[in-house]
């Protein structure tokens, strides 16, 4: 089954590390967390991957290649102004559906999350779903009894609240709503839900992660090797 990783973005909160590199080259550990997920896909079975690159794709280019070294098969949609996640899956179609996809739908993920969930329990034939996972608290909670601190807890996740994981399974209708120029969050991703199309897998006890700031990579960095190590 195809994988699409949506790789083209700025990535302005961490600069000055994305001024000479796209985000999904940031390094964990001495790994670009592109690799880290290529390498995750192949574990699963996954080997037919399109990466969508922009920003410095250059980078990208050489460090992936065709995906030989690392066993998969990559290849590579570029553009050349800013598309929007949306606006770049649209403007992949012809290569997703020419590329050999015999399957109904395919799997599209954002090029700056870590996880270890298993991208084939979101792929329900003829469904659009999207992998959801526990709000964690940015702050460690302080417990009480009374006036006496019972406990801290150090960023516990939020019962009965979720977020967006950044891993998606599209049939092909997918298609018919994205934009020309805009992100699958604020302009597909509502209209599904409008027409009650998008279905929802909660992952409650597998690793995730978005490298949205410094430190999630000083905290990644501590992580990764104990989790990509299962």
């Amino acid at each position: 089954m195809i994988t699409v990783i949506l790789a083209g973005g700025l990535g302005k909160r961490l600069r000055p590390l994305t001024s000479d590199r796209p985000k999904p080259m940031i390094q964990i550990n001495n790994t670009p967390i592109i690799e880290l997920q290529v390498k995750w896909l192949k574990k699963f079975g996954i080997t037919d991957i399109i990466v969508l690159v922009g920003h410095l794709r250059e980078k990208i280019k050489h460090h992936l290649a065709d995906g030989k070294k690392f066993g998969v098969n990559i290849s590579y949609i570029e553009e050349n102004v800013p598309l929007g996640t949306g606006g770049a899956l649209k403007n992949a179609k012809d290569h997703i559906i020419q590329n050999g996809n015999s399957d109904p739908g395919f799997f599209v993920i954002n090029g700056d999350i870590l996880t270890n969930l298993d991208p084939f329990t979101i792929s329900e034939k003829g469904a659009m779903t999207l992998a959801l996972v526990p709000l964690k608290s940015t702050f460690g909670i302080v417990e009480t009894n009374g006036d006496l601190v019972s406990k801290f807890v150090e960023k516990p996740s939020i019962e009965n609240m979720w977020v967006n994981a950044g891993v998606y399974y599209f049939s092909n209708e997918i298609f018919d709503y994205l934009p020309d120029k805009g992100n699958l969050e604020t302009v597909t991703l509502p209209m599904l839900v409008e027409k009650q199309k998008l279905k929802a897998k909660k992952f409650s006890n597998n690793y995730w992660r978005s490298i949205d700031s410094h430190k999630d990579i000083d905290e990644a960095s501590n992580e990764i090797e104990q989790v990509f190590k299962k």
